[in-house]
């Protein structure tokens, strides 16, 4: 039998015809399927754009808020539960949804989007103890234009939220969270300071944060140091507090005592810190007080460096310190502090916060009593200070405390106020 006579057999075998048919339609099903990966993948590279956002970024959170606003079509939701703390001391309780973990979709300007947000559930992160996540969004065009704007719009409805309050910052680990929820900004005359301080540092501030380019134009560091100093309860943090809610600016409060803080790590903190900010060193007197608690378990902190006096120094005034930056300190015992700490440069104003004079007890008097004449804020001022002690606005402050409604009671019984 011939070569043409055997194909011939086998064209016309129905078995050979069937098997031949399969692997030829397996072979185009296979083609087909690699195809459409294929161009699945091209597609995707080329005619799709796509956004990841980690919850380590600061616009993570205000993505998923601004989400929640878009009305998204799924029962699939998460709830933040935030409290507000109302005028007349009433604590309200606020639920906001946001896309839980999972696929979502939203219309937004003529873009059909995918939102998938993820959640780690075999890693967490150290520093604030929760797993990682991302939210990742995905649409069909190549203008990166419509992903600035979502992100500028969820800035904005963020700023709004926080609009009349002061946000508190903590260093964990290698950056700052928010500490708590979002305060109710402190009117600045609300702290009575001696005449003219407040005013002082706030015109001083102003100034600074006003006249970038006058540092820059003559070769001089964008930074600058404040130290407040005198007794405690005078009103150092309190100030403080008001000035930042004046200025719309946030705090961020960083414990030099810290077990962990060293000196790599404060200088990354201050040249991390939140833009608007105001970094508060508290009571830097004690910052090396407390720095013997590597001799109590040396093995436990084997390799940890803690922070040293000349790393802090380094860190406010050294070649890799940050600019546009303000640092406010404070301390009860001035008297303690190193002479190279203060020098201008790393605190370029002092100001003594101190005991109450008799313009701080008059004004103090008609804050609490809006309705009184002056002459009585002057009476009770003079009977404060006839006693020859000094007297703390925290002490004036907490015996006013007792006489809410009774300025009279409040003149007849001042000699009490250093008994408080």
């Amino acid at each position: 039998m011939g070569m043409s006579d055997l194909i011939g057999s086998l064209q016309n075998n129905p078995y050979f015809g069937a098997g031949f048919g399969l692997v030829g339609v397996g072979t185009a099903l296979a083609f087909l399927r690699k195809g459409s990966q294929y161009g699945m993948v091209m597609f995707r590279r080329h005619c799709m754009i796509t956004l990841e956002v980690q919850s380590k970024d600061k616009s993570y959170n205000w993505l998923l808020q601004w989400l929640q606003t878009k009305g998204m079509r799924t029962q699939h939701i998460s709830v933040e539960t935030t409290f507000s703390q109302e005028e007349t001391g009433k604590i309200l309780t606020k639920f906001d949804f946001v896309p839980s973990p999972g696929v979502h979709f939203f219309w937004y300007n003529n873009h059909y989007i995918r939102v998938e947000r993820n959640r780690e559930k075999q890693m967490v992160n150290m520093q604030v103890g929760l797993p990682f996540e991302t939210v990742t969004l995905t649409s069909i065009g190549r203008r990166r234009q419509v992903y600035y704007d979502i992100l500028e719009q969820s800035r904005k409805l963020a700023l709004i939220n926080q609009e009349g309050k002061t946000l508190m910052y903590t260093a964990m680990g290698a950056e700052w969270r928010q500490f708590g929820y979002p305060r109710q900004k402190r009117p600045i005359d609300s702290v009575v300071l001696d005449l003219g301080i407040g005013e002082a540092i706030l015109k001083d501030v102003q100034e600074f944060t006003g006249n970038q380019s006058w540092y820059m134009d003559r070769g001089i560091p964008y930074r600058r140091g404040y130290l407040l100093h005198g007794p405690p309860g005078c009103g150092k943090s309190s100030f403080i507090t008001a000035l930042a809610g004046e200025l719309d600016y946030s705090i961020c409060v960083l414990n030099l005592s810290e077990r962990g803080l060293s000196d790599d790590r404060l200088n990354h903190l201050l040249s991390v810190a939140p833009q608007q900010s105001i970094i508060l060193l508290e009571d830097i007197d004690a910052a090396f007080n407390n720095r013997d608690w590597t001799k109590e378990n040396p093995t436990a902190y084997q390799g940890m460096r803690p922070l040293t006096f000349s790393g802090l120094l380094n860190a406010l005034d050294g070649v890799a310190s940050s600019e546009a930056r303000i640092v406010f300190m404070t301390t009860n015992y001035l008297d303690r502090l190193d002479a190279a700490l203060i020098r201008p440069g790393r605190v370029d104003m002092k100001v003594c916060i101190g005991h109450c004079t008799e313009y701080q007890l008059e004004q103090m008097f008609l804050r609490f009593y809006p309705h009184q004449t002056l002459q009585k804020a002057r009476i009770f001022a003079q009977k404060v200070q006839s006693q020859n002690e000094d007297v703390s606005a925290a002490q004036v402050q907490g015996y006013f405390m007792f006489y809410k409604d009774n300025a009279e009671k409040a003149i007849e019984t001042a000699h009490l106020v250093h008994e408080v």
